[in-house]
């Protein structure tokens, strides 16, 4: 704790977090927060379709294997390399981030709510390291990762705590997507995220010792629902 009088901070992955920092990424990763996340469920609708996953115990065992082997693992070593690179480093990666995505649908739901984070930042925390990131990125489709991990970068949020908030929000939109699709209770769904805290921790711990090159998924049927829920009859969400 600070002393006296000084700074609120609070002990996060053995970092001190500033409470300013702590607000704006409770605010940043909020449900509320106007990058449309709701409206996507990483190809999940189409597995509740195909009938792979229908109860709480499935719906947290597909999140568990996106974590440790698709998209959050990816998203999470993305994330380290976005918030370490500046100017024509940072531009790379967000062009390599975009060409990960494994299907059209996936792209917009990352690329949209990343363009979407960007502008939404810029125009409530304004900051000059904020408009070089954005400047460095300019005429890019944006991956959310990406953004984020610039929006921290320029506004001093140290990586291990700015990289959990990210991955914890990703779990619980897509548990909201299975709460009102599957259906599950709200309660359920809160265990659900509960359980797969410590795998979200064990991923972030672990990317930031990862390199571009270990980049690379292996959660082939969560691919592979995204790219059929493109041609699904009948769609809640648009991924």
């Amino acid at each position: 704790m600070a002393e006296l009088g000084g700074p609120a901070t609070f002990e996060v992955s053995e970092a001190l977090l500033p409470a300013a920092a702590l607000q704006k990424l409770m605010t940043w990763l909020s449900p509320s927060f106007p990058v449309g996340g709701y409206t996507y469920s990483h190809g999940l609708e189409w597995a509740i379709d195909d009938g792979s996953v229908t109860s709480p115990d499935a719906l947290a065992a597909w999140l568990a294997a996106i974590l440790a082997h698709g998209a959050g693992r990816s998203d999470a070593i993305v994330f380290c390399h976005a918030w370490r690179a500046r100017g024509a480093a940072l531009r790379e990666v967000a062009g390599l981030a975009a060409a990960f995505q494994p299907s059209r649908e996936r792209h917009l739901e990352s690329t949209a709510q990343g363009n979407a984070f960007m502008a939404a930042v810029r125009a409530a925390w304004p900051k000059p390291e904020l408009d070089e990131a954005a400047a460095a990125l300019a005429g890019l489709a944006l991956p959310y990762p990406v953004a984020v991990a610039a929006a921290a970068a320029s506004h001093d949020i140290p990586l291990a705590p700015a990289l959990t908030a990210m991955l914890t929000g990703f779990v619980a939109n897509i548990v909201s997507a299975g709460v009102r699709a599957i259906p599950i209770g709200q309660s359920a769904g809160q265990k659900i995220i509960a359980s797969l805290a410590p795998v979200v921790l064990e991923i972030a711990s672990a990317a930031q010792n990862e390199t571009l090159n270990d980049l690379g998924g292996a959660a082939l049927r969560a691919d592979i629902a995204s790219m059929k829920h493109e041609t699904q009859y009948t769609r809640l969400f648009r991924s």
